[in-house]
């Protein structure tokens, strides 16, 4: 199964999490059985550079020049060799079988011979010899000791504030916290259930969402207020950025909310509570109709929500009709790679400059959408320095009709989220929040 994942992800560009719950079930798994796949495709995808730079070592061709099955073959076998409790001859034994199967019986001694070298050390040990030396290459030392693209670990150093040529420790604990396995974090929809109902599910508190729970282990259908669509999937940076939205007191009528993109709807799904309970109705549009389906089911059972399929670039309302807007915009999803590992493979430098265009139309929409003295949330789901503070100084430098709010000061309980123009924008870490690197700024327009 964790070849077949591979190979669409190599192939196709197929998403893992969203192939991986039908894998499994094709494949007939369960149980440990299931866990076990789901260790070896993940797994395999966040150390691909790691491992790759191990094989390149050990493979005396180029890895790009091999069969795509060998390729993946040799990814799966060594991350059991150099990260799993598998015993080296089982991860062997069971790479060669595998490539037979895939491919045939050719490349099976060239399987076993490359997955034997490997298994002469240990991670730490392979890794002293791939990666750069840390001293004259400290960026590209990280890159490879934690799997990430250069440009990757260059742009969250620079989030960071921390120096290309060293002293990188908050760089290091980043690409580290990617490789770990998160938890999945619910949230309650206000008026319908509460943390208390997710607890009681099973689920651990969350740490600062008053909404929030967190399910270490089982299928989050399990729990009854999902099952019954009054909580959902959504990670607790999320929650707190809908949250902050909220919070922030507005003179004057508040009885309008707009979503300017809201697909797949789990922001929506709290921001319709959130105004359900507050007397107020939101709007939540999408440009695609398959993800304006979503965004449907995901909000109706907090009611006080309509949807419509419209492109928010195109400022489908009335000009300053809305007294909170969000625009969780479009992005590269640097701030997600826990979640969706293959991403960090996936995206190239270039797609920054690309997508910037359109995370620029959407903020200036929102911004046009809200009324003097409304307030609009910028989020989006990285920490890359484009995407956030430089989409912000672009709209600062163009406009007068905009003051820049405290953001970390309505997630008061939430530390070390300042960054950029004064400290006034929110940036989530892995590391330091357990959630996703999640931006947010909240503006009030004039």
């Amino acid at each position: 199964m964790a070849l077949d994942l591979l190979m669409a992800v190599a192939d196709r560009d197929a998403y893992a999490n969203l192939l991986l719950p039908q894998l499994i079930a094709q494949h007939n798994l369960a149980g440990r059985d299931a866990a076990l796949a789901t260790e070896l495709s993940y797994g395999t995808l966040r150390g691909l550079g790691s491992y790759d730079a191990v094989l390149s070592i050990c493979c005396d061709r180029d890895l790009s020049s091999l069969d795509p099955a060998v390729r993946e073959v040799l990814r799966l076998g060594t991350h059991q060799l150099l990260a799993t409790r598998v015993k080296p001859h089982a991860a062997v034994a069971t790479s060669v079988n595998l490539v037979k199967e895939a491919v045939g019986r050719r490349p099976a001694g060239f399987v076993n011979a490359v997955l034997r070298r490997v298994a002469t050390r240990d991670m730490a040990s392979w890794l002293e010899i791939a990666a750069p030396d840390s001293d004259a290459d400290p960026v590209g030392n990280l890159a490879v000791r934690f799997s990430h693209p250069r440009w990757i670990a260059e742009a969250f150093a620079a989030a960071l504030g921390e120096p290309l040529d060293g002293g990188l420790a908050q760089t290091e604990a980043a690409l580290a916290a990617d490789n770990d396995r998160p938890a999945v974090q619910l949230c309650a929809v206000p008026g319908l259930a509460d943390s208390r109902e997710l607890v009681a599910a099973g689920c651990e508190p969350a740490r600062w969402s008053v909404f929030g729970g967190y399910l270490r282990d089982g299928d989050p259908a399990a729990v009854g207020a999902v099952a019954e669509g009054r909580a959902g999937v959504q990670d607790e940076a999320s929650q707190l950025a809908a949250t902050a939205l909220a919070r922030v007191p507005v003179d004057g009528p508040d009885g309008r909310w707009l979503d300017v993109c809201a697909g797949p709807g789990g922001k929506a799904r709290l921001l319709a509570g959130l105004a359900a309970t507050a007397g107020a109705r939101l709007v939540a549009t999408e440009v695609r109709e398959h993800r304006a389906r979503l965004v449907r089911s995901a909000v109706a059972p907090a009611g006080s929500c309509g949807v419509v399929v419209a492109d928010g670039t195109q400022r489908p309302w009335r000009p300053g009709g809305f007294d909170r807007v969000i625009a969780d915009v479009p992005c590269s999803g640097l701030g997600a790679l826990r979640r969706r590992p293959e991403a960090r493979w996936r995206r190239t430098p270039a797609d920054i400059p690309a997508i910037g265009a359109l995370q620029r139309g959407l903020l200036a929409a929102a911004v046009d959408a809200a009324r003097p003295g409304g307030v609009v949330a910028y989020v989006t789901c990285s920490p890359h320095l484009a995407e956030t503070q430089g989409v912000l100084g672009d709209l600062l430098a163009e406009r007068r009709d905009i003051a820049v709010l405290d953001a970390p000061a309505m997630l008061a309980e939430v530390p070390q989220l300042r960054c950029g123009e004064g400290g006034r924008y929110a940036q989530f870490w892995p590391h330091r929040h357990g959630t996703d690197a999640i931006f947010l700024a909240l503006l009030r327009k004039q």
